[in-house]
């Protein structure tokens, strides 16, 4: 393997660590607040984004309806968000934060803070900026990927060459007369019928022959 294939995989892996570590961690931090990070994540977004509906919720999040519908009625089961009506169709609910949620928020920017400060402890300011210009940069280059259109798919391949035996027969069946081709497909018919009887050709089996011989 390469250097710079190492490195690159290496890379991969330090960020899906990072990433996950991260996450797990942040869980245990909200345990006793009873709002696990997926719930906080969109109680975040919808403190900045108030009354939005869930499909624009989940648009913007970039996740499922079904999925979202779920978070938003867990929320709403622990008192940190309401669904409205508004307007004349009944069908379409906002939703928006309560009392409930705007204490969370306020409890938990010092819990974040602490939480930031734990795990930046030991970098100096400027590798951060670095890390932090570097991250950047590439979620820009994946972002484009994305945007790229997809390759299309491989040619057909071309249909597999006949055998020479195979067009032989084609060209013989081809050039022969028609009362020719009558004889051949009477022949086929008479063939299948004999065949059907098993594999003596309609005969008596072996042993029933010896049998009518020794009576």
């Amino acid at each position: 393997m390469s250097e710079r294939r190492s490195w690159d995989l290496r890379l991969g892996y330090l960020i899906h660590d990072v990433s996950r570590l991260r996450r797990v961690c942040f869980d245990r931090e909200l345990a006793p607040l009873g709002i696990t990070r997926s719930q906080w994540w969109v109680v975040a977004f919808v403190s900045r984004n108030d009354g939005l509906t869930q499909t624009q919720l989940a648009n913007e999040l970039d996740v499922g309806k079904v999925a979202l519908g779920a978070l938003i009625e867990r929320l709403e089961a622990s008192g940190f968000v309401e669904r409205r009506t508004l307007g004349s169709d009944r069908r379409v609910k906002r939703v928006f934060l309560t009392e409930k949620a705007h204490k969370l928020i306020e409890d938990l920017i010092p819990i974040t803070e602490s939480f930031n400060e734990r795990i930046l402890e030991g970098i100096p300011r400027k590798d951060l900026e670095v890390t932090a210009k570097t991250l950047y940069a590439m979620k820009k280059n994946l972002i484009a990927l994305l945007s790229e259109p997809e390759e299309e798919e491989a040619e057909e391949q071309p249909a597999p060459r006949r055998s020479s035996r195979a067009k032989e027969r084609s060209r013989r069946m081809e050039a022969e007369s028609p009362k020719a081709s009558a004889q051949r497909a009477t022949h086929s018919k008479l063939s299948a019928r004999t065949g059907s009887h098993g594999r003596n050709g309609g005969r008596a089996p072996i042993r029933q022959r010896r049998a009518g011989v020794l009576s």
